[in-house]
């Protein structure tokens, strides 16, 4: 097809918001011979944070290694018939405004499709787009329903509850919002204005402050912009969920049911801090919309959509979305675009509404780029969990076996949790943690590499504060597939404490790895004051059994026949979140750290366990 339009660009258009504030948006328009194109169009819009004329990072096409810049994108979509609208964000770059994070985007994205359903060149109809911080302004607008609004493509976020995933986790406080508070604090008003404030960020040495956690307001390395310090303290210090979590543009379970009723796809993928998010919206707003809603999982990092790898893990020439979902995801979200918008009979409708990377099946080598072969394909389902799943307890016993089989009598394992020496962080599903932290999947062994390690070399197995259980060699492949749930009995000596839980496919020794690879898949934490309730919090009575769930995200991996499952537990998993000082004081301002004593039951009547999700693998359907 050739593309019939050329492009025009209006840069730096004012539009104002209910409130007066003024942000500004490029317009990319359909043109011929150097003028606009009569008539109206489908237009699709991005709201953005990261400076609407900067080039976004996951713009690549596979083997590329420079993201295309957003007018090329929108030279694409334009030359097909479409206006395309960037607008920065509220307080970011060229709009007006203060900058608080997630809470304006909602009436802002509202304002903003409104303004642009009443162009002339608008033919009524917007779609959106975007990832990330941009996924979260698509799904905070979309919880008002614009009535312009026609379609959405989520690319890794779009909050369904950023108390439960995004900001904090298990009522355990995520670090990447400090990294990005402080990454992002470069690029704020004041520092673009403010030599001196910029050479105070860039003088500040981000890893040695997350050393000596705690920070106070004030005293912290963002306190150099007092607006970007002021929300990360009130996140970091409001443990409680309670109507503060319950707001527009964090929390789009409360808004489900006006939520837009149009053609949305939700994308994340296993090595993504969002997994919950997308999951959660696809599950919830399929069983609600009538319109079309799709979910596709793969395995990469954050955004990372065009790589075959994440971490020290390669996992083949299937994991890309170039080439296997799609031929690139510019042509993916034009044509998702193309039939929503201007009905064309692409087939999209007829799509699987389910599309998942299945993990695993590799030979477990060493690849040429020093990679684990993990392997992987692409699977299809019609919802979530997958129709076949087996939920299926595994149990943790005392010699360290984890298999379906109760435990008998036997004595706690108990174990010390020194808060001044928290199990660092080995990947995981991460993002946004520069220069102190990058998710992936790794072999759970301590290196240089990786924030707080003091032994590189040895295992975190090695630690007396990890709790390891496996199974025996797998006796024939088995596919987990779905969400992931720790039930475990625990008692403490410490008013408040954390338990950790970590799912891994222990790979077999080979030549490359005489010792084997233990593949982290995903992994959870409770902070076991919100054991019971999220909105009451209660102490911890000493020596008293708790029975409480952990929560890791879901996953989709094939340990292969002579694997092991294995699941470490813990007390802290740091700087992926806070560590907890086991003292009871109120979240984000404790001053004094003790060591607890932490005991797991395992017994008849305390059967500590993983449920596994366990699909047969007969069961499954190939892209």
């Amino acid at each position: 097809m050739t593309q019939p339009f050329d492009v025009l660009v209006e840069r730096d258009i004012p539009v104002a918001m209910r409130d007066g504030i003024v942000l500004v948006l490029d317009i990319h328009r359909p043109a011929r011979d150097g003028t606009v194109a009569e008539g109206a169009f489908p237009v699709v819009l991005e709201r953005t944070p990261y400076d609407k004329s900067a080039p976004s990072r996951s713009e690549l096409d596979r083997g590329q290694d420079r993201p295309l810049g957003r007018a090329e994108v929108a030279a694409e979509f334009v030359g097909y018939g479409y206006v395309v609208v960037y607008q920065d964000c509220r307080g970011r770059h060229g709009s007006g405004g203060r900058f608080t994070k997630y809470l304006s985007e909602g009436e802002d994205g509202f304002d903003t499709i409104a303004w642009i359903a009443r162009q002339p060149w608008c033919d009524g109809r917007v779609a959106t787009m975007g990832l990330s911080y941009a996924a979260h302004t698509q799904a905070a607008l979309a919880c008002l329903a614009p009535p312009a609004l026609a379609a959405m493509v989520l690319d890794c976020g779009g909050f369904s509850n950023a108390y439960r995933c995004g900001i904090r986790q298990g009522g355990a406080f995520e670090l990447k919002q400090a990294t990005w508070a402080f990454n992002q604090a470069k690029e704020s008003p004041e520092a673009l204005a403010d030599p001196l404030v910029l050479a105070a960020l860039e003088a500040e040495d981000l890893r040695m402050w997350f050393a000596a956690m705690p920070w106070r307001p004030g005293h912290s390395p963002v306190r150099w912009v007092p607006e970007y310090e002021a929300y990360l303290f009130e996140q970091w210090t409001h443990g409680t969920f309670d109507d503060f979590w319950r707001r527009l543009g964090i929390y789009a379970e409360g808004f489900y049911d006006q939520f837009a009723d149009v053609p949305q796809v939700h994308m994340s993928s296993w090595y993504d801090a969002y997994v919950p998010t997308a999951i959660g919206n696809y599950s919830a707003l399929k069983a609600r919309k009538k319109s079309a809603v799709r979910l596709i999982m793969g395995p990469w990092l954050h955004g990372d959509r065009t790589l075959s790898h994440a971490g020290d893990v390669e996992f083949g020439p299937a994991a890309p979305i170039d080439g296997n979902v799609a031929p690139n995801w510019r042509v993916f979200r034009r044509r998702w675009y193309d039939h929503w918008l201007k009905g064309i009979d692409n087939g999209v409708d007829r799509e699987p509404s389910v599309r998942l990377f299945l993990m695993g099946g590799g030979t477990g080598r060493r690849t040429a780029e020093g990679r684990i072969d993990h392997g992987g394909r692409w699977i299809a389902a019609e919802d979530w969990p997958l129709p076949d799943t087996r939920f299926t307890p595994y149990h943790l016993h005392a010699d360290g076996r984890l298999d379906p089989a109760l435990p008998g009598e036997g004595d706690p394992l108990a174990y010390q949790f020194d808060p001044a020496h928290p199990v660092p962080t080995i990947g995981g599903a991460l993002t946004s943690g520069m220069p102190v932290f990058a998710g992936g999947a790794f072999d759970q062994r301590e290196a240089d590499l990786f924030f707080g390690c003091t032994r590189p070399g040895l295992p975190l197995a090695a630690r007396a504060d990890v709790l390891v259980f496996e199974t025996a060699p797998l006796a024939a492949d088995m596919a987990v597939i779905g969400p992931i749930t720790v039930r475990l009995f625990v008692s403490s000596d410490a008013p408040d404490t954390d338990f950790t839980a970590k799912l891994i496919d222990v790979h077999p020794p080979t030549p490359d790895d005489p010792r084997g690879f233990a593949m982290n898949l995903t992994d959870g934490i409770l902070r076991c004051r919100y054991r019971d309730s999220f909105e009451a919090p209660s102490m911890m009575a000493p020596g008293r059994v708790y029975e409480i769930t952990i929560e890791p995200f879901a996953t989709a991996n094939l340990f292969q026949r002579g694997h092991r499952i294995r699941l470490d537990i813990s007390s802290s998993n740091f700087p992926k979140y806070d560590v907890n000082p086991n003292t009871g004081e109120p979240e984000g301002a404790a001053r004094l750290k003790r060591i607890a004593t932490n005991r797991v039951h395992l017994d008849p009547a305390h059967p500590s366990h993983v449920l596994l999700p366990i699909v047969p693998v007969e069961a499954l359907r190939d892209l």
